[in-house]
């Protein structure tokens, strides 16, 4: 169990982005919200400071001990806005948040498309500041060296509050953005992913999101039961992914049991964090399942879905 633990969150840190902002859509966010008003509830007595790195283990440019969390909202043109909007959560095993592959450029290549999105740079476990200490410190927390079991729900437990936060946020404004509340939906990457799930799970039931879009992940750790009024959901992840598989399967099981009608996307490669960098893989063309399978809930035009 560890061996495959640690391969996964090793899998975790070896993302490489890649610029994909489409023609017409501003490379920098339109503005850059502070989720909460003043200090972030449960990081009162935090002493870490937020950085910005390079990907010790890759080119990705990384955020670290975020403490005071942030959407940056990219809204697409108004000759083609659906009033759709995601929330979208960059993985990085509670350590970090690959913030290109699984956040910016994910947001351009939606807002050129008519949808709303906004990046949620999520609270996170907190490490050393040098960046030498923080390569060190997580490679013996991949390989489990660490001396600390391995707690993904407590690692998570900020992040999550966070998801909450972003899409009650995002709700509350919808207006400002000439979004339609009930099609704001969220989706996440790996350890975003674990954040998408337990966020459309967690939700009141009059404030879920329109849709869940975990890719690569869903509960790695304890996953509570399916609500009658679960949101439609969306999984992809690729086959020689071994990492994901039992939790993906998990959810997506739990989620039939319940009566719903998840979409599985399993890509016959692409391995672990694809993102929206090209490998030259199936794994390659989940953006445009993704955005197909919007389409046939109504959310890629304007008017109701």
């Amino acid at each position: 169990m560890m061996k495959t633990f640690s391969a996964f969150v090793l899998a975790l840190v070896c993302w490489v982005a890649t610029a994909s902002a489409d023609d017409g859509v501003p490379v920098e966010p339109s503005e850059v919200l502070k989720l909460w008003p003043g200090v972030a509830p449960g990081s009162e007595q935090a002493r870490h400071v937020e950085k910005e790195s390079r990907n010790p283990f890759g080119n990705d440019i990384i955020a670290r001990n975020v403490v005071s969390p942030t959407l940056a909202v990219y809204l697409p043109a108004a000759a083609k806005a659906t009033g759709t909007g995601v929330i979208i959560a960059p993985g990085g095993g509670f350590r970090f948040l690959s913030m290109n592959s699984e956040g910016h450029d994910v947001a351009r290549w939606l807002a050129a498309r008519g949808i709303a999105a906004f990046v949620l740079k999520y609270r996170l476990v907190p490490t050393p500041a040098d960046d030498a200490e923080f390569r060190s410190e997580v490679t013996k927390w991949l390989m489990g060296q660490s001396g600390k079991p391995v707690d993904l729900d407590s690692d998570a437990r900020l992040g999550i509050n966070d998801g909450l936060e972003a899409l009650k946020l995002v709700r509350q404004r919808a207006k400002d953005w000439h979004l339609a509340p009930e099609r704001i939906g969220f989706m996440g990457f790996s350890a975003g992913a674990m954040v998408t799930t337990l966020t459309a799970l967690q939700a009141p039931a009059d404030g879920r999101p329109a849709f869940a879009a975990p890719i690569y992940g869903a509960a790695f750790g304890t996953l509570p039961s399916i609500p009658v009024n679960m949101p439609p959901v969306f999984l992809a992840y690729a086959s020689n992914d071994d990492l994901v598989r039992q939790p993906v399967r998990a959810f997506y099981d739990a989620l039939l049991v319940a009566g719903q009608h998840p979409e599985l996307h399993v890509y016959r490669n692409g391995g672990h964090g694809f993102g929206l960098n090209k490998h030259g893989t199936s794994s390659d063309f989940w953006i445009e399942d993704f955005y197909n399978w919007l389409g046939s809930l109504g959310l890629t035009k304007a008017g109701v879905p």
